[in-house]
């Protein structure tokens, strides 16, 4: 069989219905996707939209109990927001999701069960922060952890913030934060007005500007107070309660491992799992009611389907005609819930030099396209990787700009970070997520003011024998990889429980 690193490169290209002549044929047999060409019409169960993680994984778990499924996917790939680019040098880089942490089991168990394995997110040496125009290295295994070394004042400001959005965010039921006792107080004002009450020394305020944009990729005036809390809750498990800093943290945190290969080695192989049930390049374009369950018609292909599982982004379900109209609560719900704006910028280096100049690669700036970097390289470091992400204002601000400006800005802030080897990188790749036709933007849908409250009951609730997945549906980790693998598991239980 081939090694996972050749498995991640040629079931892609099989998987996208390009040559097999490259292909072996061990190989090929486990990656026999279909595309919508290859067949005009089927008769199943359950018909899905999206092989993102959550519709494959409740396309697993429907076959598993028996029922039969077929997985329509508009792009010419799997995997949705989670997507290996290729690098000039032969490697794979993640253009996509591609950290996990502690408490995020269900993505754990999936990767597992698949035979992808993990390995720990470069974090030795000292972290970076740029702030006013001075680079001060600090430890991250010191009595301040990963805080950045702002004053003193705005260390103690900072910690009571914390303390005070995680204590809060206990009080959110995470299946239903609009039933919050303050869902209304907190559900009318933004996290920018709630930060300036409470963030009162600008260092601290600095600090949640910063995370905020690490977390959401979104401005903390462009989100519901509300939200945020419910976001910080749903940072954990059952058993775990959620927390800001779990968010934030690479050892102990969200972005603590990676995946060898890749993180869309889990998607593919997962869709390998499932064979021809996985048809791509088949946009779905209608959802109709029938006499015995429902029609769906995507490019090229017509499905005959009992019942219906959409599981895309909030505001992509909206684009799909659906006969009869939806209700109006679900419809102006995925009208009030945008994606968020984001794109990462990947410079491949012969090596990663900044690690024998005793940085780990993470830089938390107040300045420049990139705010936000982390060290890429695989991990036997046969080469270096510098990633940085580009959100929000500044994503939005680089929209129209050609790869190449974007490139030079990217460049310019890495270089001023790490120092001139950093201008001169051997190759450079570029994910601009707003800019990708089937999401258009990142890392997840966001909520401004009012809109849980008004609409939030609508979110999961099944419209007849519709029913709703992916990351944005789920109780915990929503808008991580582990958020869309528990909406997969969720939703195939529920369709399960009516057909």
């Amino acid at each position: 069989m081939a090694s996972e690193r050749q498995l991640s490169r040629i079931s892609r290209r099989s998987l996208l219905g390009g040559t097999a002549a490259a292909v072996g044929a061990a190989t090929l047999s486990a990656t026999t996707a279909g595309t919508a060409s290859a067949a005009t019409s089927r008769d199943v169960d359950v018909a899905i939209v999206g092989a993102g993680l959550a519709g494959l994984t409740a396309a697993r778990d429907l076959v598993a109990a028996g029922k039969s499924v077929v997985v329509l996917e508009a792009r010419d790939r799997v995997g949705g927001r989670v997507v290996g680019l290729d690098l000039a040098n032969g490697g794979i880089t993640e253009g996509g999701g591609e950290f996990i942490g502690p408490t995020q089991n269900r993505i754990k168990a999936l990767a597992d069960s698949l035979g992808v394995q993990t390995f720990t997110t470069y974090n030795t040496g000292n972290n970076l922060l740029y702030k006013d125009g001075k680079k001060t290295p600090y430890a991250t295994d010191g009595i301040l952890g990963a805080v950045p070394p702002i004053d003193a004042a705005g260390l103690a400001n900072a910690a009571i913030v914390q303390a005070k959005l995680d204590d809060l965010a206990k009080k959110i039921p995470v299946d239903a934060p609009w039933t919050a006792a303050k869902a209304d107080e907190w559900d009318r004002q933004t996290f920018e007005t709630w930060l300036r009450a409470n963030a009162v020394i600008p260092s601290a305020k600095f600090l949640f500007d910063v995370a905020c944009t690490s977390i959401f990729s979104a401005e903390p005036r462009e989100l519901s107070f509300l939200f945020v809390l419910f976001y910080i809750a749903a940072a954990g498990d059952a058993a775990n309660p959620g927390t800001l800093e779990r968010l934030t943290e690479t050892a102990g945190g969200a972005q603590e491992l990676r995946f060898v290969g890749g993180s869309q080695l889990v998607p593919i192989k997962l869709a390998a799992s499932l064979g021809d049930r996985v048809v791509l390049s088949a946009p779905v374009r209608t959802i109709a009611k029938s006499a015995d369950g429902y029609v769906v018609t995507a490019d090229g292909i017509t499905v005959n389907a009992r019942k219906v599982v959409v599981a895309l982004a909030p505001p992509l379900a909206a684009r799909i005609t659906y006969d009869p109209l939806l209700p109006a609560a679900r419809d102006q719900l995925t009208q009030r819930l945008p994606m968020a704006s984001v794109g990462k910028a990947i410079a491949i280096y012969d090596t990663p030099f900044w690690r024998a100049d005793g940085f780990n690669g993470q830089v938390v700036s107040d300045t420049g396209v990139i705010s936000s970097t982390f060290d890429n390289s695989p991990p036997d470091a046969s080469y270096g990787a510098l990633m940085g992400f580009i959100e929000a204002d500044e994503a939005r601000k680089l929209d129209a700009a050609s790869e190449a400006e974007v490139r030079a800005a990217v460049l310019k802030d890495y270089t001023t970070y790490f120092g001139a080897k950093a201008a001169s990188p051997s190759s450079f790749v570029l994910q601009r997520w707003n800019n990708e036709a089937y999401t258009r933007g990142g890392p997840v849908s966001i909520a401004a003011p009012g809109v849980l409250t008004q609409y939030g009951p609508a979110l999961r609730a099944p419209v007849g024998g519709i029913h709703w997945a992916g990351t944005e549906t789920s109780t915990y980790w929503m808008g991580f990889m582990d958020g869309a693998v528990r909406s997969g598991e969720r939703v195939a239980k529920e369709v399960l429980a009516v057909l």
